[in-house]
């Protein structure tokens, strides 16, 4: 047990060179909105009801995810009517696709200090 007076060095996670925001980015860190921006950078474009059954969430909830990234600039989307049935596509911006290798760059970080300790 350490004293109360004992100072401890705490190591920090290092952020990549070159990078413009080293900062953990927080709205792509929940999971629905982790998984809609990485869903999206493989599978563009993906519909409301698709990624709705990907994630297996209800309406609003999905909404309330897609909302935020859109406000973000991270996901772009068109709507569209299909049988005159409202259509919903999402997409990645260039802008999402940067904050999406950010992020992960962010957790390649951590796991690698991780696995040195």
């Amino acid at each position: 047990m350490r004293s109360p007076d004992t100072v401890r060095t705490v190591r920090r996670i290092p952020a990549r060179a070159g990078t413009e925001d080293s900062k953990f980015d927080r709205l792509v860190y929940e999971r629905v909105r982790l998984g809609i921006m990485s869903a999206l950078a493989v599978n563009e474009p993906l519909t409301f009801n698709e990624l709705k059954a990907l994630f297996e969430v209800s309406d609003g909830n999905l909404s309330a995810h897609a909302r935020k990234l859109e406000e973000a600039g991270y996901i772009a989307c068109e709507k569209s009517f299909a049988d005159r049935r409202p259509k919903s596509e999402y997409r990645l911006t260039a802008a999402g696709r940067q904050a999406l290798f950010r992020y992960l760059d962010h957790i390649e970080a951590v796991i690698k200090a991780t696995r040195r300790s």
